[in-house]
């Protein structure tokens, strides 16, 4: 679905993302680790048109989406969430999700005036989709809830709900787990792997937690210094001593540490 190829991200002559090259095949859930600094979230920002390439091509379903702004390629399927989440805090969980859509009636003053049929209609298609979702999370408790009072675990639920709203076709997950209890997390990680089973969702995600990441993702993809350093199953990757000394920087007297989860 994805291919990057030979991908550079220079910043003032840091080379953040320095001639990475990957693919992210349809239906996987794809896992993407490395040291901090190894340019993880600099690849995404560029995929996800946060950011421009210095050079090289971001193809997608064999289109060439390099450069494109985000709400292109959120209209074209490929959406970004991000390590912290990203909420409208003064409305409740359900009107964030509502607000999602693009293109609603509701957002041209003529149709305020003359149209007022059909907004009614959208809002309530919007509103059963939206309580639909809210249910398959398993938060439907939290519907009339400020989404800004609610939990650092939930509101990545909340962030993971609004993928749901539109037509995704891949997403890309920046630390979902970051500051999530073990149970959230489990949540999260279930309603994960029902988009992607049930749903036919693409996942490529950033995470530091192992455990996590071995029980979801499959292939492993390893950055280090804004390059892939190695690509595998969890298993190949805990195995590779080249992984470990990038990763954990101490060689591999630290082997057993990386694959207990650290």
């Amino acid at each position: 679905m994805i291919t990057v190829e030979n991908l550079h991200k220079h910043f003032s002559g840091f080379h953040a993302v320095d001639g990475a090259s990957l693919k992210i095949e349809t239906g996987s859930i794809t896992g993407l680790i490395g040291p901090n600094g190894a340019g993880k979230t600099t690849l995404f920002n560029v995929v996800a048109g946060v950011l421009p390439p210095t050079s090289g091509r971001v193809v997608m379903d064999g289109e060439d989406i390099t450069g494109l702004p985000p709400h292109e390629l959120f209209a074209k399927g490929l959406l970004r969430t991000f390590q912290i989440a990203h909420e409208f805090s003064s409305m409740s969980c359900r009107e964030n999700l509502m607000m999602v859509p693009a293109g609603q009636s509701g957002e041209k003053l003529w149709n305020t005036w003359f149209g007022r049929k059909r907004i009614a209609e959208e809002e309530r298609a919007l509103r059963a989709k939206a309580d639909e979702v809210l249910e398959f999370l398993t938060i439907e408790h939290l519907a009339d809830h400020p989404a800004g009072m609610i939990s650092g675990g939930q509101k990545k639920l909340l962030e993971l709900g609004r993928t749901m709203m539109v037509d995704a076709k891949i997403v890309f997950l920046d630390e979902v787990g970051a500051g999530v209890n073990r149970t959230l997390l489990n949540t999260i990680g279930d309603a994960i792997l029902r988009l992607n089973q049930d749903r036919g969702y693409t996942f490529c995600m950033i995470e530091h937690d192992m455990d996590f990441i071995g029980r979801l993702c499959d292939p492993v993809i390893v950055m280090a210094e804004g390059r892939v350093l190695a690509e595998g199953s969890i298993g190949e990757i805990k195995a590779n001593n080249e992984v470990i000394e990038a990763y954990l920087g101490t060689g591999l007297k630290n082997k057993d540490k990386l694959e207990a989860g650290a």
